[in-house]
């Protein structure tokens, strides 16, 4: 990996990464703290939605941090992915593609992006190297990808039970 290359990956991670550490912090202590991200939860269909708001707080600082440090990147990648797989499903995909009509536009370039960091690797300015991990390539983005697909189904065949459409009583 070129210096140029190495500090194109260090920069994605660490973007990429503190955003999602910023956005777990916001579900946490933003707006309507725990309670009002159980509640939005709970709109979106999913049941135990104050164990949802923090089980989404642990994952998006936990993998930020993952990611900015490097360590572990396919499975900060997967938790990305798939906290990005939940959201554009639920909260996005009805409203078409762009993230100003709150569409899945956003979403979609983290997971992406997130699929794209694992297939490259972390670098050598990274924890990973530091500790000569390397699951790169085809192996690492599988993994992010599959680890990612595996746990937003799991997730919503658990906890997602959407209400029914209420039937009006004429025929």
């Amino acid at each position: 990996m070129t210096g140029a290359e190495a500090f194109a990956v260090l920069l994605l991670r660490l973007v990429i990464g503190a955003t999602m550490v910023v956005h777990g912090l916001n579900h946490w202590r933003g707006g309507g703290r725990i309670a009002g991200t159980a509640g939005w939860f709970e709109g979106l269909g999913l049941r135990n939605g104050r164990l949802q708001a923090w089980m989404s707080v642990a994952t998006e600082i936990g993998a930020g941090a993952l990611l900015a440090a490097g360590l572990l990147t396919p499975l900060a990648c997967a938790a990305v992915v798939s906290v990005m797989l939940v959201a554009g499903l639920l909260a996005h995909r009805g409203n078409g593609f762009f993230v100003f009509k709150d569409g899945y536009e956003y979403v979609l370039v983290l997971a992406v992006a997130c699929l794209s960091l694992a297939t490259l690797g972390p670098g050598p300015w990274s924890l990973d190297a530091a500790l000569d991990v390397e699951v790169t390539g085809w192996t690492g983005g599988g993994v992010a990808l599959g680890v990612g697909i595996v746990a937003t189904a799991g997730l919503l065949a658990t906890f997602w039970r959407p209400k029914k459409p209420e039937r009006s009583g004429k025929a």
